[in-house]
């Protein structure tokens, strides 16, 4: 069973390298992609937010968000009830990006399914989505600073 972590653990890598490679001539790299992306998505979301959509760490998010507001692809907006709270918008730089990164994504897709049915490819969703909701739980149990016990 440990070879199923290791598999999409490889798959996630090879991907991540290959967009990350791919998007160096638009000044996105180690993974700033995923962020733009969920802020296109999201425009207005909040970086814990954000964090808690990529499972990364707040200091993680806010290195890769300072890198996209430096390089133009974000801009950070005051709430207006609660000056403290900055949402995340895509500047337009990061709006022209956002159609780039969404076709590498759709082409990738169809390279990792080839060869799937329909259905092998909505059961394998259905799976990983199984997988990941069970990963979430310890994910947000470790984050809360406590420990697994093995």
């Amino acid at each position: 069973m440990t070879e199923i972590l290791r598999e999409i653990g490889m798959i996630a890598r090879a991907l991540d390298s290959i967009s990350n490679i791919e998007f160096k001539e638009y000044d996105l790299t180690k993974g700033q992609y995923l962020y733009l992306v969920r802020i296109c998505e999201n425009p207005g979301i909040i970086q814990e937010k954000l964090a808690e959509m990529i499972k990364v760490d707040r200091t993680t998010a806010a290195r890769a968000i300072q890198k996209l507001e430096m390089n133009g692809f974000i801009e950070k907006k005051e709430d207006e009830h609660n000056k403290k709270i900055k949402k995340l918008f895509p500047t337009e730089k990061g709006k022209q990006v956002f159609p780039i990164i969404k076709r590498e994504h759709e082409h990738s897709n169809r390279v990792a399914l080839s060869g799937f049915s329909e259905k092998e490819a909505e059961m394998l969703l259905h799976l990983l989505q199984r997988v990941r909701k069970n990963v979430e739980i310890d994910w947000e149990f470790v984050k809360k600073g406590n420990k697994r016990i093995y």
